[in-house]
């Protein structure tokens, strides 16, 4: 079978990456050491973070409130037909996944995280059905899940619940007259859209999930009904790339150039769905290709406007003309449709179970230091379940050093950070982008996010040793030799042991 050189090339990066960067995995039944670290979600993030952890030598005890069939969070309950949208090179969460397409499906990516959990012994490290309702520390400073100390104590707790938990369908007026079917944009598999008029409401990253179902299916027509305008960028990794290089993450003097040759080379005739009032750096964009293909084909057309109510044959619609507001005048017109579908997105996981200290104003999530780490608990890491909108990627490198840092934070008292320096880092990031329409930590772009790593690592000379780990997961022995002979000094001197907190 012929081979594209581009997926060989590519297969061979990884491969390399799997043998330069992944952490070993411990031999089953191992006893490992602390820092003990909670992570709480058995997603993505959960179990990327957690083969970090135990891959460096830490215990780690998985909560998970689903069953087994939960495994992989958010993609283990998508439809079918759903998949990545951005190239698979930028959402590689741990060096050792291995794509086999650039764009893989749902299929492909519970796989890769059911062979990590695995292949890391994640099973006898992980609790099903085990929502986590409280967090506490003991007077060792050390934290108890749930009241409950069976589970034992942890030096840190990592939270991985994400940012999409269940779906989001609200009620319309007059919804009960409608004659055709409704569905929410996550619940499509075994439905068919084939011959029929599909009504898509809403215009995020739901819609297209939407619009994956209804290529698949064959539908006669689509209507996409926003209630805003969102930028739409190509499925290109080049392009999605160079966005993401933005390191001032936000709107600059520069941020036209982008935005006109988006108009230019990919709105083209279409130009007039590009928003006018909101810029590029603002908002995480919409990720599709097809969508565009699909209007100027004319089996799709995109309409700006506010629902009104359901009608027993589709729904009136108030249609806005560019640039008025949500909510603004327009014509009512009713579009029909056969099956309405809720591109409506997900509610957001609650982090209610942390300590209510971490949600005092103004430190509150997502101002936080590094967006994941609050002031007043540095031992708690909120990994991708904070941010609120972003042009780069949840499921990359990042993970992996927001992990080994908190590891660094808890294994090294000179490295840890202190609620002090903290709250100054979230003051200062806040000043210098002051100007930003959304607030400093609402928008992030990835360059940005590895300028605050970078940052972080540089600040301090007693985190330097920790770089290499940090950064590539490498080298974790030698700071940790270091450390044990700064203990002896400093406890031969006097001074306080290695608390956490």
């Amino acid at each position: 079978m012929e081979v594209h050189p581009f997926l060989w090339l590519y297969s061979v990066i990884q491969w390399v990456l799997d043998r330069l960067l992944s952490p070993t995995p411990p031999p089953p039944k191992a006893t490992l050491g602390r820092p003990r670290i909670a992570v709480v979600g058995a997603g993505l993030t959960g179990v990327s973070s957690a083969s970090h952890c135990v891959g460096h030598g830490f215990d780690v005890t998985i909560f998970e409130a689903g069953d087994e069939k939960s495994l992989g969070g958010i993609w283990s309950k998508v439809n079918n037909t759903s998949g990545l949208q951005i190239h698979s090179i930028m959402y590689r969460f741990h060096p050792s996944v291995k794509w086999a397409a650039g764009y893989p499906d749902k299929q492909q990516i519970v796989s890769q995280i059911t062979q990590l959990w695995k292949k890391y012994g994640l099973q006898e490290r992980t609790k099903f059905n085990t929502p986590v309702t409280s967090t506490k520390q003991d007077h060792y400073g050390r934290w108890i899940i749930n009241d409950n100390p069976s589970f034992g104590s942890f030096d840190g707790i990592l939270a991985a619940v994400g940012t999409c938990g269940d779906p989001k369908m609200p009620h319309m007026p007059n919804q009960e007259a409608f004659g055709g079917e409704i569905f929410h944009s996550s619940r499509l598999d075994g439905k068919t859209a084939a011959g029929k008029k599909v009504l898509i409401i809403g215009g995020g990253a739901s819609a297209v999930e939407a619009l994956e179902f209804v290529v698949h299916t064959d539908a006669a027509s689509t209507s996409v009904l926003a209630r805003s305008d969102k930028w739409i960028i190509p499925r290109n990794a080049f392009v999605d790339g160079l966005l993401a290089l933005n390191i001032f993450g936000q709107e600059t003097i520069f941020s036209w150039i982008p935005e006109a040759l988006l108009k230019r080379l990919f709105y083209r005739d279409l130009e007039d769905l590009a928003p006018t009032s909101e810029g590029l750096f603002a908002e995480t964009p919409m990720v599709n290709s097809d969508i565009f293909h699909q209007i100027r084909n004319h089996n799709a057309q995109w309409l700006r406007g506010d629902i009104v109510k359901f009608t027993e044959k589709g729904l009136l619609f108030r249609h806005r003309a560019k640039g008025v507001p949500k909510g603004g005048p327009g014509r009512e017109i009713e579009v029909k449709g056969d099956m309405v579908i809720m591109a409506t997105g997900y509610q957001r996981p609650s982090l209610s179970f942390l300590p209510d200290e971490v949600f005092q104003e103004p430190y509150q999530p997502p101002r936080w230091y590094l967006q994941v780490f609050p002031p007043s608990h540095m031992s708690v890491c909120c990994n991708n379940c904070t941010y609120v909108n972003a042009i780069g990627t949840v499921g990359n490198y990042h993970i992996g050093i927001y992990t080994r840092l908190l590891l660094m934070f808890l294994v090294d008292p000179l490295a840890r950070p202190q609620e002090y320096w903290m709250k100054r880092w979230i003051d200062m990031t806040s000043y210098l982008k002051s100007h930003a329409p959304t607030g400093a930590f609402d928008f992030f772009t990835y360059s940005e996010l590895l300028y605050w790593f970078v940052f972080c690592i540089a600040i301090n000379p007693f985190r330097w040793k920790w770089a290499p780990f940090v950064f590539l997961g490498i080298g974790s022995a030698l700071p940790r030799e270091v450390v044990s002979g700064e203990d002896v000094i400093r406890n031969g001197l006097g001074m306080k042991k290695n608390h956490h907190e």
